[in-house]
């Protein structure tokens, strides 16, 4: 052989050995648990995000999202995944629970990326073999890649918010404290000062009739309020409660509080049943956010006793439970002081985090405990958006009120003040109406609460800006 061909091939050798082969993993449930056309899985979620209205302002570090068939749980997924619509991070680590393969520890996957309907997603592969480099209980287990779908789930939701997200999955095979704590450590050491978003992937309790379900994962849900990842790691151990992610749940809360994550924010509950029309045999699925920010203050004091308070709390209730029951409410004889005099005033119903239902007076000629007892029974029984509250319902009902102050006209959006004011926008015969908190909540812009609450009149989400527009605001005491 001549120098010429040994040069040659020497050279075709070398270049070989430093050319990376590059393998996308295939996405295994695209067809069946998603869909698997371009076109009509955008559209799926486009419908979505428009739905999902969900905002918070400030840096989130932390997600919890479910991982069914999107039909489930896919609705839900999205207003976890609409809190960080427009931010920007250097990588996201999905953590998800393996379902197909046992195996002690966390693997890390090290293929090239994945693929999806929505296209191909490169993995951040020196973050993840940084990890791989963190523990001996963290490796790469191929069998815990390759049926795996609590992880491959979360992916298109990335790709259709963020623009070449560069990820890193993980499934986690051993859920005990100890290995929360240990994979949560390597993912700061590794990540350094990179601005990364996990992403921990759980359904919660599976196959109990509806009011079974909501009792256990309202556990979840009050340990997640709390951000509390020993609290929700004890009561999953002594099954008070149940989430297949339990440990990628406890991983996320971890990391975030040691990024600096001060809240956390529950931000939707459902179950299959909830679709399907079939409570006897439901799966609970949340969507939630972990994140450094300041809790806006709502509404005004409008110096209301704690007594008068929790008097008006009891009159709701009772009202309630009268009007779900079929029964005549009882005659109130010790109402006294401020509750004699008129005020209008909404009573709202929240089941596990969701509105089940909300009615009010803006003005009011009667006594404010007479406006509160008939107001909780039409928002119980009357709330157009909503069917009727059940008697099976009532244990799981949270009752907040609103005091309302006069309305008054603005002209300049610089008055409104997110938090303490609330909106009326009248055009017309089209009439909405949002309290101080709703937007608080959801974190808007007083651009957006104006949108917002020409959305509720039914009315173009630029109506606001029309001539013969009229805008009011009022106040608050919310409690």
């Amino acid at each position: 052989m001549s120098i010429f061909l040994k040069l040659l091939l020497l050279g075709v050798l070398i270049m070989a050995q430093n050319c990376e082969s590059k393998e996308y993993r295939e996405s295994r449930h695209a067809g069946s648990w998603y869909p698997g056309d371009e076109v009509q899985l955008t559209k799926m979620l486009d419908g979505f995000f428009a739905n999902a209205r969900a905002k918070i302002h400030g840096n989130v570090h932390a997600l919890i999202s479910p991982h069914a068939g999107y039909i489930y749980s896919g609705q839900v997924a999205a207003f976890a995944y609409k809190t960080v619509e427009g931010k920007k991070y250097d990588a996201v680590i999905v953590i998800g629970p393996s379902h197909y393969h046992e195996f002690y520890g966390a693997s890390v996957d090290t293929l090239t990326g994945r693929k999806t309907p929505l296209g191909t997603v490169d993995y951040d592969l020196d973050l993840a073999r940084h990890l791989i480099s963190k523990h001996k209980h963290i490796s790469y287990e191929p069998a815990a890649h390759r049926e795996e779908h609590s992880v491959e789930i979360q992916i298109p939701f990335l790709q259709y918010l963020f623009e070449n997200p560069k990820t890193v999955e993980i499934v986690l095979g051993s859920q005990d404290y100890a290995m929360c704590e240990m994979l949560s450590n390597a993912i700061l050491d590794a990540v350094g000062k990179k601005n990364v978003l996990i992403v921990a992937s759980s359904d919660l309790s599976h196959f109990h009739t509806q009011s079974e379900a909501n009792k256990l994962d309202n556990v979840v849900i009050e340990s997640v309020a709390q951000f509390d990842p020993q609290l929700l790691h004890k009561r999953l151990s002594q099954d008070s409660c149940e989430a297949c992610g339990g440990g990628p749940m406890i991983t996320a809360m971890l990391v975030a509080k040691q990024c600096g994550a001060q809240r956390a924010q529950p931000l939707m509950y459902a179950t299959s049943g909830d679709v399907t029309g079939d409570y006897s045999q439901v799966v609970g699925y949340l969507a939630a956010a972990f994140y450094t920010g300041e809790e806006t203050e709502v509404g005004v004091d409008l110096g209301f006793t704690e007594k008068e308070k929790s008097k008006l709390k009891d009159i709701a209730r009772a009202s309630i439970e009268a009007a779900v029951k079929g029964k005549k409410p009882s005659e109130i004889k010790d109402a006294s002081g401020k509750l004699e005099e008129p005020y209008g005033v909404f009573v709202t119903i929240n089941k596990h985090g969701n509105l089940r239902g909300c009615i009010g007076l803006i003005i009011s000629d009667r006594p404010l405990y007479l406006g509160c007892q008939q107001m909780a029974k039409a928002a119980a029984l009357e709330d157009p958006r909503f069917p009727p509250i059940t008697e099976k319902e009532l244990p799981d009902l949270d009752i907040e009120i609103s005091i309302l102050t006069p309305p008054e006209k603005i002209t300049d959006f610089g008055d409104i003040v997110i938090g303490r004011d609330g909106l009326i926008i009248n055009r017309g015969y089209a009439r909405g109406l949002l309290l101080p908190q709703v937007a608080a909540e959801y974190g808007w812009t007083v651009e957006e609460f104006l949108e917002e609450t020409c959305r509720k009149a039914g009315l173009p989400r630029d109506a606001y800006k029309q001539e013969g527009t009229e805008i009011q605001k009022f106040s608050a005491e919310v409690f």
